[in-house]
């Protein structure tokens, strides 16, 4: 007989303890990668918000606690608009634009909406270069080319994406995605607002936030029209990379002392700790599936040993060599580990299909990468917790064996 129908005898005639590891290792195993999977796409959701929300430092009124990102501009507070200039002029490294925003709650045709009002970067440059200020400046150190104005960043579309707008006039509006549907209006079309009227310069792409259902208008129009003065809600700062953004905190806080100065990693710590919470739990059961499946499997491999003394024996008498005796059990352990790991990854897959969505608010599909993982880890472990029994079996005298009852 060969050591392959030997295994698959022993599999066929003795299921119960086998089935019963197999089970152990697979839920373990199961544990392992539906937790992983579901944190490496909370990232990679994480990391997409982050590349798409533009600005990574927000400027605010003292007083305003931050709860939403899209809604950062929702209050009432506000800050003088002279900050902007300060900025333009102060030349902070790693500043690639700066973008402020006044919120005004109006009615537009006996329908609530929200007026916001954006300064477009032209202007802030031409303010800078007229005052002898610099807002770009160039550093060592960033991959991005802060100086180098991409084409379809200069499109208004990008707003939705980049937060900041180069080029508006003051009787221009955008419209938010889901406010345009709503009313049938689309790029050249008129719209009265608050007594004037405005052409609306484009419609943005559905960003799924609050801005789908913004008019976006010019800064000064938006103060003229709602009487509010030279003020501002929000100033939005983006930095060329995320370790400037950081580096920036405590200047833009030295330079504008009565605001309060915040960061996207704060605003994203919450989903930020939730997945470094989903780490350490697949760490928790990756000692799990060490534990749990590696006893289960020693435990199971020690009584195989035992129940088999005389078949062992009979083995070895017949010339199997303590070596094949080894092997022998240590492949069926093998082969055990990467059914359960395989059967476990098949699982865990399907089962962060429904997790993710529910839990973590996010889309999972299958990561090839763990399947080869998860096998490799369940291999490895059945195999260390079925050495000392294998051993132990390849020690056996034949003779002793014989003389048992």
């Amino acid at each position: 007989m060969t050591m392959r129908s030997i295994i698959w005898k022993e599999l066929r005639e003795r299921p119960t303890a086998l089935i019963a590891s197999l089970l152990a290792i697979m839920l373990s195993v199961t544990a392992l990668v539906a937790i992983r999977n579901v944190t490496i796409f909370s990232e990679k959701e994480v990391a997409g918000k982050l590349d798409k929300l533009g600005a990574n430092v927000l400027i605010l009124p003292k007083g305003v606690t931050l709860q939403d990102y899209y809604s950062a501009d929702m209050h009432a507070e506000t800050i003088p608009e002279e900050h902007v200039a300060e900025l333009a002029l102060a030349g902070l490294t790693g500043v690639e634009a700066i973008s402020p925003k006044l919120c005004v709650p109006t009615e537009i045709d006996g329908k609530n909406v929200i007026l916001t009002g954006i300064l477009p970067q032209e202007e802030i440059q031409k303010m800078a270069a007229w005052q002898g200020g610099m807002i770009f400046k160039k550093h060592e150190g960033c991959k991005a080319k802060i100086n180098v104005i991409d084409e379809n960043q200069d499109a208004p579309e990008a707003l939705a994406d980049r937060r900041a707008l180069q080029n508006l006039n003051e009787n221009e509006v955008i419209l938010g995605s889901d406010y345009a549907a709503n009313n049938g209006l689309a790029s050249g079309d008129s719209l009265e607002l608050l007594g004037e009227k405005f052409t609306v310069l484009t419609t943005l792409p559905s960003t799924g936030t609050v801005d789908d259902g913004r008019v976006f208008a010019h800064l000064h129009t938006v103060q003229r029209l709602s009487k509010s003065g030279e003020v501002v809600n929000i100033i939005e700062v983006m930095g060329c990379c995320e370790d400037v953004a950081n580096g920036l905190v405590g200047d833009l806080q030295s330079l504008l002392p009565g605001t309060k100065v915040v960061t996207i990693a704060n605003v994203v710590e919450t989903q930020i700790s939730i997945n470094r919470m989903m780490t350490n739990l697949s760490y928790l059961f990756l000692a799990i599936l060490i534990a749990v499946g590696g006893a289960s499997m020693a435990s199971a491999s020690f009584a195989n040993v035992m129940e088999r003394r005389r078949e062992i024996g009979t083995l070895m008498a017949l010339g199997a060599t303590p070596r094949f005796v080894t092997q022998l059990f240590l492949a069926k352990a093998a082969l055990l580990g990467l059914a359960g790991g395989i059967t476990g990854y098949i699982a865990g897959s399907v089962l962060a299909m429904f997790l993710g969505p529910a839990f973590a608010d996010v889309s999972v599909l299958p990561v090839p990468a763990l399947a080869f993982i998860s096998a490799a880890i369940a291999v490895l472990v059945t195999i260390a917790a079925s050495y000392i029994p294998a051993r132990q079996a390849a020690k056996l005298d034949p003779c002793m064996c014989f003389k048992e009852v």
